[in-house]
């Protein structure tokens, strides 16, 4: 008989139905209409009978990471590449008086100078000029023979300067935002005054730092010519091919754009930005590949941040604990941007609420998204106001929360952090400690929610080799979550392979169509579109069997001991049944389906920390975290996000945030010398639960929710240890003594 190939094509023109749903563009969660297919789709296997999936399973990219054989874009080198630095305002606004183009041009080695900002500066950190030269050594000689030279303008990078009257202008727009009112104020302040118990506070949190380990930039491979090849730390493989095929003059269609492995992102890598054009442009000019990496310094000044917060909340409740009113006004710290904030009561039920946020803009990088952007702030303001109030209502820290929280998920996972953490032996639940020992102990807690799920955009395709060998692809990158590790997987969990039989192609802009990994959608995007995929090439296979061996298609089970049919005894090997294919395999594409994904993640966490009242150093001993997940495709891989998460919170805790000299305009921190994030001997026991009470059988991210409310236990810890109350983040020995009274 002869075989033709066959490819299995999407279905044509399916009905459609729209639907209302949260997606994530750039971190940011947006509400939008979409359209789906109005057609029945797969569904995810029970639990039960999972071979591969939602089981402990080893990541496919360990050996290459541990060994220094895993290619970023940092690594990347290309014949007859050149290396590109950038010259930063090192003002957060000047007038650039002086570039001695000439003298850089002549060092040895330079082949390029490029100015992009000739007369002013409006931020700390922007961008001047770029060189480029034969080494990374000649480009920085370059850099310092421009003799730059800037002459201070007024500035203003602190609240109280951009708010005052006739401060200098962040731009042409006022330096204050027009107010963002959320609720009824009259309603929530009649509520307040007939409340049992109502308390009154202001809470800080300061810009936070990306910090990826890789910085940003990008390595364009362009020779002259009508094609080239852009490598980017990116979280989205596709989106910036064609910002480079743009600016390069070149059809997007002859542009690749590749992330094989990336350190980080978090929220901060969405495009070519800055540093990515300037490097297409000497490209371009030159015909020559170029690399251009931001140092850690530029990486600090110009990629962008969490935004700081300042707020300002009233919350009351009645003799029972249920909180009857609260109003909030705020203030988002974004830079040049507006900031993010999440609305506040952040996952409780307030009764009657009012909130009023403005942004203030400074002459200063503009904030970008940051895992669960704005959650992380509002958490620490409707925690700690809670806190406060259940100590001035005498109730337990517990059940305020439980009485309070808006889901029953948050109850039944509120009882068990607080088993896990040892609450109902802990002598402090309803008043804090005293400093009266060398060492308090104490506990807190914390809920967050992220609502996002899948993109309707996302496709992926498998395809089955003559050999027995499978590969899928999507061209949706891996930031170092594991997405190569659950594309293959789900692979081998159709076919019943085991999962090293299954190759995962990803990170490539010419793969099918893949999602940009912002607000924890990669997975529920990337995952139904790999499942859609086997399902379909299942499909076609076993209508291939089904001609070759004269049975009928429904029949065919696919297993780890082969393929079998129900009308025979006899098993056909795997590698047998691919052996009938024709010569070019089979292949299917899928797309991503609805019902293969959930939305609306809930996590608790808690905090257990020892605090010395005498020097106010505080250490976190154990963090417990429950976090719904719908169905976990890799276990271990969810813990590790878990614990990433934690570990972020914890440094947002005890030593994050941008410091500034305001008079004379420098961040003072912008290294990892002196930004604080959290080192090994810091990272305390971590209890990292997945919530498996949440019998969702649908896929969801995961990163998002565990970085929100670990700062917020962690300084409700400290207060129920001692009774220092430090509302202003990071918390560090000098604001836990000023807290106790102890210095002023």
């Amino acid at each position: 008989m002869k075989l033709e190939p066959r490819a299995v094509p999407l279905q044509d023109a399916p009905p459609k139905r729209k639907v209302k749903t949260t997606q994530v563009v750039n971190g940011i969660e947006t509400e939008v209409e979409i359209e789906v297919e109005d057609v029945p789709a797969g569904q995810w296997p029970p639990r039960a009978s999972l071979r591969v999936l939602n089981h402990d399973i080893p990541r496919v990219d360990g050996p290459v990471k541990v060994s220094g054989a895993a290619r970023y874009t940092h690594d990347v080198r290309v014949p007859g590449m050149v290396w590109a630095r950038l010259l930063l305002s090192p003002l957060p606004r000047a007038r650039v008086a002086a570039l001695d183009l000439e003298a850089a041009r002549a060092v040895p080695g330079v082949v390029h100078v490029l100015v992009v900002e000739r007369e002013e500066t409006g931020w700390l950190g922007q961008p001047v000029a770029v060189v480029a030269a034969e080494t990374l050594e000649a480009a920085g000689d370059g850099l310092r023979a421009l003799a730059a030279r800037f002459e201070p303008l007024p500035w203003v990078v602190d609240h109280a300067a951009a708010v005052r009257e006739g401060a200098p202008a962040v731009g042409r727009g006022a330096n204050v935002g027009r107010p963002e009112t959320d609720g009824d104020e009259a309603r929530a302040r009649a509520a307040l005054s007939a409340s049992a118990t109502r308390v009154r506070a202001t809470y800080t949190v300061p810009v936070q730092h990306h910090a990826s380990l890789e910085t940003h930039g990008v390595v364009v491979d362009y020779r002259g010519g009508e094609d080239a090849v852009v490598y980017c730390s990116t979280q989205y493989a596709q989106g910036f091919a064609a910002e480079a095929a743009k600016e390069l003059g070149l059809k997007a269609g002859n542009v690749r754009g590749v992330v094989e492995h990336m350190g980080g992102g978090f929220g901060s890598k969405f495009g070519l930005d800055a540093q990515g054009l300037y490097a297409c442009r000497i490209a371009k000019e030159l015909k020559r590949p170029v690399h251009l990496m931001l140092d850690r310094r530029a990486e600090f000044l110009m990629s962008g941040n969490r935004s700081g917060t300042s707020m300002t909340i009233e919350a009351g409740c009645d003799a029972q604990g249920s909180l009857t009113g609260l109003v909030a006004e705020a203030w988002k710290h974004g830079g040049l941007g507006r900031g993010s904030l999440s609305g506040l009561p952040y996952c409780y039920k307030a009764g009657a609420h009012f909130r009023d946020v403005r942004s203030v803009r400074m002459h200063l990088d503009a904030s970008r998204a940051m895992r669960a952007p704005g959650h992380p702030q509002a958490s620490f303001g409707m925690e700690s106001i809670l806190d406060e109030l259940a100590y001035a209502a005498g109730l337990d820290l517990v059940e305020i929360r439980r009485r309070n929280a808006a889901h029953p998920a948050w109850v039944r996972q509120l009882d068990r952090v607080a088993r896990e953490i040892g609450w109902d032996q802990h002598p402090h639940r309803t008043q804090p400690g005293k400093p009266d020992r060398e060492e308090c102990i104490g506990i807190g807690f914390g809920i967050s929610n992220w609502g996002s799920g899948g993109s309707s955009d996302c496709e992926a395709e498998v395809r089955i080799e003559k050999d027995g060998s499978v590969v899928v692809a999507c061209a949706a990158q891996d930031l170092g979550t594991g997405t190569r590790m659950y594309m293959a997987a789900i692979a081998a969990e159709e076919f019943g392979l085991p999962v090293a039989a299954v190759t995962a192609r990803l990170g490539d802009s010419r793969l099918p169509t893949g999602v940009a990994s912002g607000g924890s959608v990669t997975t529920p995007s990337v995952a139904p579109a790999v499942k859609d995929a086997c399902t379909r090439a299942r499909g076609a296979f076993a209508a291939h069997l089904a001609q070759v061996l004269g049975r009928s298609a429904e029949g065919f089970r696919f297993g780890p001991d082969g393929v079998r049919h129900d009308g025979m005894t006899e098993r056909l090997a795997w590698s047998k049944a691919c052996g009938t294919l024709p010569a070019e395999g089979l292949s299917a594409r899928g797309k991503w389906q609805e019902s293969l994904q959930t939305r609306g993640v809930r996590c608790t966490q808690a905090a257990q920390v020892a605090v010395d009242p005498g020097t106010g150093r505080v250490r976190v001993l154990h963090m417990v975290c429950l976090q719904e997940v719908g169905l976990a495709l890799n276990r271990l891989a969810v813990k590790s996000q878990i614990q990433g998460g934690m570990i972020q919170a914890l440094g947002y805790a005890l030593g994050e945030g941008r410091q500034l000299d305001s008079a004379l305009g420098l961040q003072l921190n912008a290294s990892f010398e002196e930004y604080k994030i959290p080192h090994a001997l810091e990272i305390p026991r971590m209890t990292t639960l997945i919530d498996d009470d949440d019998t969702r059988n649908g896929v969801a991210g995961v990163g998002e929710p565990p970085a929100i409310p670990g700062a917020s236990a962690i300084a409700n810890a400290v207060h129920n240890a001692c009774g220092a109350r430090v509302r202003e983040l990071p918390i560090t020995p000098d604001k836990v003594l000023l807290a106790l009274g102890k210095v002023v």
